[in-house]
């Protein structure tokens, strides 16, 4: 398990009608109930385990434009702009700072793709800083490695995941917003072909607009109600270390090993672009859409068959009734291994280049399921098939930093409000409509 998340209590009340529901308590499902409360709205935000339980506290809290896919852009300088604003909005701390991020590397195919980036990102008012030699070692001082060069954003920052979700979600509830833990969406209501309501294990609630913002088991819930959803789920492994005095100041990302320095001077750790696949009946209903990225990534990825992944979990072959417990109540909170050989490796990795930290060690190890589409850019999008449905998820790893803004923009959409970006580039009809998908920018 990752960090301790803070503690947040439900609502008093089990509402039986709403303006909005929105299923999921992540940063984009928290972030959505918080800004649609803010504009006074009713809305009931619904959670089957804990308020950040899943990916949302498991990530690594960088909150950055650098390196991310053109289309996601606009919607991350938006994000990144109510980062700087929310805390002091909402009173909570989200443990945002603005402290530039850095990458180094000797290797100048990194260094291409960098600066051929930065100058498209340049035409969005994105600053991105090329560093030399000289420049990449002074900005990561106590490292080993000779670095050829680096980038720099300095406009970047890094949030702290075990009290952004739960601070937003205390925060719409301040504003009016109803919440509910350990309460799952079995399915929705329909009459006449859209959405009337929302059926949970504790009672029916009346609605005509639903954000699902379920993560992993986004794809499986959407199957339920006839539409496809092509997502795939891939475990990722970080960990974190026990304070130390602290010997890098900013997020870092390096061949071998990225971190980001925590408020109570511990590290969150990874190992660059590395993941797990644990392929079930979902797996293989889409292994088609994603077989040019798997390709592309295929010697970062371990395979794992797993028997049980095809009976229990987000790719499961589940069937349930509304009247009956949903894989929702099933697993509470999705918590897959770690993968303790890749945290060796990282904490290895770490000590080598800095090493001041020889003594670093491990705390705490966890991993997270991250669900991604064929193009590894997200879905924020209205489901034209069920009206009234407004799906928020696949972000293929770079949710996090983006949640502010993709919240605000699944409410715009569910209120019909002019969205804050053009959402065409996270329509849901891209992924199903044969017209083909673009390949993965950055990230």
């Amino acid at each position: 398990m990752p960090a301790p998340i803070r503690y947040v209590q439900d609502s008093r009340f089990f509402p039986d009608s709403a303006d909005v529901v929105v299923i999921g308590a992540g940063i984009a499902g928290s972030a959505a109930a918080y800004e649609l409360a803010k504009q006074g709205v009713s809305v009931v935000l619904i959670e089957k385990g804990l308020v950040g339980g899943e990916q949302s506290s498991r990530n690594w809290g960088w909150c950055r434009q650098q390196n991310r896919d053109e289309r996601e852009l606009p919607l991350i300088i938006y994000a990144l702009q109510r980062w700087a604003e929310l805390g002091q909005e909402t009173g909570e701390e989200l443990g945002f700072r603005r402290t530039g991020l850095v990458y180094a590397t000797g290797n100048q195919d990194d260094i291409n793709a960098w600066d051929n980036w930065g100058k498209m990102a340049k035409g969005y008012g994105v600053r991105s800083d090329i560093l030399t030699s000289e420049q990449a070692k002074s900005m990561t001082p106590g490292s080993t490695s000779r670095w050829l060069g680096g980038v720099s954003s300095p406009t970047d920052g890094h949030a702290e995941p075990s009290l952004a979700s739960p601070g937003l979600a205390i925060a719409a509830q301040r504003l009016g917003a109803s919440l509910f833990q350990q309460c799952a969406v079995r399915g929705l209501d329909i009459s006449a072909g859209k959405v009337s309501g929302v059926i949970t294990e504790r009672g029916v609630i009346k609605t005509t607009r639903v954000i699902c913002a379920g993560g992993a088991w986004t794809s499986m819930f959407c199957r339920r109600h006839g539409v496809d959803l092509p997502l795939g789920n891939v475990i990722g492994t970080a960990f974190r270390t026990a304070p130390v005095e602290q010997a890098i100041a900013v997020p870092l990302y390096t061949p071998n090993f990225a971190c980001r320095p925590q408020l109570d001077g511990s590290y969150t750790v990874s190992v660059s672009g590395r993941g797990r696949l644990t392929p079930g009946a979902q797996g293989l209903r889409y292994a088609r859409q994603f077989y040019p990225t798997f390709k592309a990534r295929r010697k970062n990825l371990k395979i794992e068959l797993a028997l049980a992944a095809f009976f229990s979990g987000p790719e499961s072959l589940a069937r349930w009734q509304f009247d009956h417990a949903s894989p929702f109540e099933k697993v509470r909170i999705l918590d897959p291994t770690a993968d303790m050989a890749m945290v060796q490796e990282g904490l290895a990795a770490m000590r080598k280049e800095y090493p001041a930290l020889s003594a670093l060690r491990v705390e705490q190890a966890w991993g997270g399921m991250i669900d991604s589409t064929p193009d590894a850019v997200p879905v924020i999008s209205t489901i034209p098939r069920l009206p009234g449905l407004i799906v928020s998820a696949g972000y293929s790893g770079h949710g996090f930093g983006i949640g502010p803004g993709a919240g605000r923009l699944a409410a715009d959409l569910a209120t019909e409000t002019t969205p804050i970006v053009d959402p065409t580039p996270y329509r849901y009809s891209r992924l199903v409509d044969g017209s083909g998908l673009d390949a993965p920018g950055m990230m």
